[in-house]
């Protein structure tokens, strides 16, 4: 039930305090600026910026930092459609179908669908928040290690999607991710796989490793192409097709909309988040969709999936840090850490004491969610350029920026190694038809199964019969069972109807 005068309270905190509204265009921005760089997480773009946050007061900041987090998670999306880079680790699944689309001639359609699918899936995920906080918040405290593994195992099985027209190569990459996931020290004090090698005893660094297969890779195919787009006809930067993208967007509202759910959802599961909820909603809308067989082909059903699922997390992993003091993720660790600074502590006490405030925060998110509208397609607008630089000067450009986005991550060479060596491995699938992107959704989920796993294997002692004490463990398994026979059944049903069309052409 929502509190009417909490409500009332939080408008006239938002209406009395001019200076909560003063950094919320410069948050967007910067967001966006550092969401696009190939190998600068959101997490480092607020981590940067928090010590500003040291001389505001406590909503100012707070929403400050929300605006960041707001806007890196749209800025993802803009090089993930352009050059194949996912900008954050949640915008793998935009690559699928928006780089595809940028290639064919129309990245302006594709950044426009991207955009509005975010504003709206983001308008969504607050808006099911403001209603839905204190449920959430009351399911997630209840999920366990073998929920979570659940989750992600059903991640795993969002492989087969992944796999183009070999499922066997498809389970082989994502097996092959899944191993080199596993590389390093687990939680039981094991060391595998690091071959002496100090760095990789943390694992294999993910966005290092992320932005080589996916990014790289590509550029070395692209050699001798002389622009990403060959036509030069289709380079053309048109604002209203822009706009044409951002209607088509809107066309899509049952995809929006479950995408919406399925972000919220994971997003608020602490340690899962965005990088499961976008493939998920990817997987549900291409078995949906009776034109699934042009996934990953550059369909705009694909990027709207992705990007709707991609920013609703973000509310979810806000209900999980405002309801329980407990971060989803980097992002809201660094706005627990904003909380300590001043004085706060986040949790249901927080929640009973100060819902004013707690609304306040979740209403100037949907302000956010509005203004990014407008900045975001200004800056889609400029960034739209890159597809009329020549290939001569795009690859050593993305180059260079992958390699000192990668350094920058933890300081040392361990970064552009792992991009290097990661860049031929990609070239080298991508040369012998291994899809890439199952690698990828391997190595991002490889340490959260196996630690989940054995989380669940030290709590149950082994025993099996632990899995029927877990009703929400058993209702995520039958959902799981269920959604891979709805995909057996809808493949085989377009099967079946390719064949009469095939006869009759």
């Amino acid at each position: 039930m929502l509190d009417l005068a909490s409500i009332q309270g939080a408008f006239d905190l938002l209406t009395s305090s001019a200076s909560a509204w003063v950094f919320v265009i410069p948050g967007l921005l910067i967001g966006l600026f550092f969401g696009s760089m190939p190998g600068i997480s959101i997490t480092m773009a607020m981590a940067i910026f928090l010590p500003m946050t040291l001389y505001m007061d406590f909503l100012p900041a707070i929403i400050f930092l929300t605006a960041i987090y707001t806007g890196a998670g749209f800025g993802g999306s803009v090089p993930a459609v352009l050059m194949n880079i996912p900008g954050t680790s949640s915008a793998v699944a935009t690559t699928f179908d928006g780089y595809p689309m940028a290639r064919s001639g129309r990245h302006n359609e594709a950044l426009g669908v991207a955009l509005a699918a975010s504003v709206t899936g983001c308008l969504a995920s607050y808006l099911l928040l403001l209603f839905l906080i204190v449920p959430v918040s009351s399911v997630v405290l209840k999920m366990g290690p073998l929920e979570m593994s659940a989750v992600a195992i059903w991640g795993m099985l969002l492989l087969g999607s992944l796999s183009g027209n070999s499922l066997p190569r498809g389970l082989l990459a994502g097996v092959f991710g899944l191993l080199l996931g596993t590389v390093g020290m687990n939680t039981a004090g094991y060391v595998r796989g690091t071959m002496g090698v100090p760095w990789l005893l943390d694992g294999v660094p993910t966005i290092p490793a992320m932005m080589g297969l996916l990014a790289a890779s590509q550029l070395i195919g692209l050699v001798n192409t002389k622009y990403l787009i060959e036509d030069e006809g289709s380079r053309k930067i048109s604002f209203a097709k822009i706009i044409g993208g951002f209607r088509l967007s809107l066309s899509f509202p049952t995809i929006i909309l479950r995408g919406s759910l399925i972000g919220v959802i994971i997003g608020a599961i602490p340690g899962v988040g965005s990088s499961i909820s976008n493939l998920l909603s990817y997987s549900e809308t291409k078995r949906n969709a009776p034109d699934g067989d042009s996934f990953g082909r550059g369909n705009p059903k694909g990027v709207a999936a992705a990007e709707a699922a991609n920013s609703s997390s973000e509310g979810g992993a806000m209900a999980t840090m405002l309801a329980l003091g407990i971060p989803g993720g980097g992002a809201t660790a660094i706005l627990l850490a904003a909380f300590a600074t001043h004085n706060i502590v986040g949790g249901p006490s927080f929640i009973a004491n100060s819902k004013d405030i707690v609304y306040a925060i979740i209403l100037s998110n949907f302000a956010q969610a509005l203004l990014l509208l407008g900045v975001g397609l200004g800056f889609v607008y400029l960034a739209g350029y890159i597809v009329r630089v020549p290939m001569r000067f795009l690859i050593p450009s993305v180059l260079v920026v992958a390699v000192f986005g990668s350094y920058a991550i933890d300081g040392t060479i361990s970064g552009p190694i792992t991009l290097v060596v990661f860049a031929i491995l990609g070239w080298a699938m991508v040369r012998y038809d291994y899809p890439v992107a199952a690698t990828v959704v391997g190595l991002l989920l490889g340490s959260l199964v196996e630690g989940n796993l054995l989380r669940t294997w030290q709590i149950s002692g082994g025993d099996p019969a632990y899995a029927l004490e877990r009703p929400g463990a058993l209702l995520i398994f039958a959902l799981m069972a269920l959604s891979i026979g709805l995909t057996a059944w809808s493949a085989r049903r377009r099967r079946r109807a390719a064949i009469p069309a095939a006869g009759s052409g």
